[in-house]
């Protein structure tokens, strides 16, 4: 129990004193409420010229808040027609930064100077008047947003947002899935060059190139990784449950081995061969697009301004990026990151991918002819591609909702639940 003890003297230092306008002029202090108002045609207003102005009653404090909202449905039907929600989020948690539940369900996320703006038009007419959105916000928010109950290959969390968010720039290491590669997986011929060498003592070795064409190969493409760049992207409009992104991966060396049957161009026609190749492919880039599932993002650190807004028409608020568009719209002014965008699972290679790469490959062994003896050439049964060094070639892979590694999270819950 706390007991509180004023004693005559405490209560004499308390008692309220009357200040003329000079004294009052040597106080300073700070009000928990502030009022401010940006006009219509201040330089500060997005809008400026449009006629709306913007009333801000704002609280000096920090506020701590932990929250969790089983289900958060905002414009749904109405002008926008049945069958959607202009936000729709299960399982929306926010909390302090921690990867523990205790963690989690012990701290609260801390709101710096929240606010509630107003955006009128015609704001100094009486008669004319019109509250046309309404805005929740904080300077500044920090913790832990979490979407959805688990990061599983399902989406879940996201199903519809409308809004405005900012992803910085991020990496991870994709793996690739071995495969084999064939004629009837590109219905391309891989054409090159062989060189044939006679060595003679003291002369050396000497040689003629030899082109050669094969329709009949099957090479076994062992599985690899790449080391991958995400750009920084935008996500920004109504109703949308996925996002584009792009980027870059470096494909570590490739190797393969195989059969290869080709037909040699030699002075007296074509000879067939039939050989055991062996070798691996550098330098390979892969220009990466993702289609992403917004259900696919379960974990948003927050260390930004923060805000959640209702406007009747499209209204451009105070130190955004973007106008906020009709409806509801929840935006995230500063860039988040994601963390590390490592796949959860390995990456299959398309036939597609594999078509970019087969006309190359032959470029290289048609610069850089195979040098093998004769009787390795013509008569052996396995011949050494060595290094395909490809530096300049870069191939499109599409990619499609990928489950990261990183978008792992704890509940926000005491014991064994995963919402609460």
């Amino acid at each position: 129990m706390f007991v509180l003890m004023l004693s005559p003297l405490v209560h004499a230092q308390t008692t309220m004193e009357k200040l003329d306008d000079r004294e009052l002029s040597d106080i300073s202090g700070q009000a928990l409420l502030s009022m401010s108002y940006i006009d219509s045609n201040d330089g500060a207003n997005n809008m400026r010229g449009k006629g709306v102005g913007f009333y801000k009653l704002g609280m000096e404090a920090d506020i701590e808040l932990n929250a969790n909202i089983k289900h958060l449905q905002l414009g749904c039907g109405g002008i926008n027609g049945a069958g959607g929600c202009d936000i729709d989020i299960e399982n929306l948690s926010l909390s302090g930064v921690s990867d523990t539940r205790e963690g989690r369900a012990g701290s609260s996320a801390k709101l710096t100077n929240p606010f509630l703006e107003f955006a009128v038009k015609n704001p100094t007419s009486a008669s004319t008047r019109e509250v046309v959105g309404l805005r929740l916000s904080a300077e500044k928010v920090l913790g832990l947003l979490t979407l959805g109950d688990e990061n599983s290959d399902k989406p879940n969390g996201i199903n519809s947002l409308s809004g405005y968010l900012k992803i910085n720039p991020t990496q991870g290491m994709a793996y690739t899935n071995a495969r084999n590669m064939s004629y009837s997986d590109t219905n391309l011929t891989i054409d090159g060059r062989v060189k044939p060498n006679i060595c003679i003592p003291i002369l050396g070795c000497l040689g003629i190139p030899l082109g050669f064409k094969s329709d009949d190969y099957n090479l076994a493409l062992q599985e690899t990784s790449a080391p991958l760049t995400l750009n920084g992207a935008v996500i920004s409009g109504t109703r949308m449950n996925s996002a584009r992104l792009s980027g870059i991966a470096h494909i570590n060396p490739l190797y393969f081995d195989g059969d290869l049957k080709a037909s040699l161009n030699v002075s007296l026609g074509l000879l067939n061969l039939q050989k055991e190749v062996t070798g691996n492919i550098t330098g390979l880039k892969a220009n990466i697009t993702v289609d992403q599932n917004l259900g696919f993002i379960h974990k948003i650190m927050l260390n930004n301004p923060f805000s959640l807004s209702l406007q009747n028409s499209e209204v451009w608020w105070p130190n955004a990026d973007v106008a906020a568009k009709q409806g509801w719209w929840m935006a995230f002014n500063d860039s988040i990151d994601i963390g590390d965008v490592t796949p959860e699972k390995r990456i299959d290679i398309t036939n597609d991918v594999l078509k970019q790469v087969v006309g190359p490959i032959g470029e290289y062994i048609t610069r850089n002819p195979i040098e093998c003896t004769v009787l390795n050439c013509l008569f052996g049964d396995k011949l050494g591609v060595g290094n395909v060094n490809l530096p300049n070639t870069s191939v499109n892979f599409p990619l499609k909702d990928l489950q990261l590694k990183n978008q792992t999270f704890a509940p926000n819950c005491y014991g064994n639940l995963r919402f609460c």
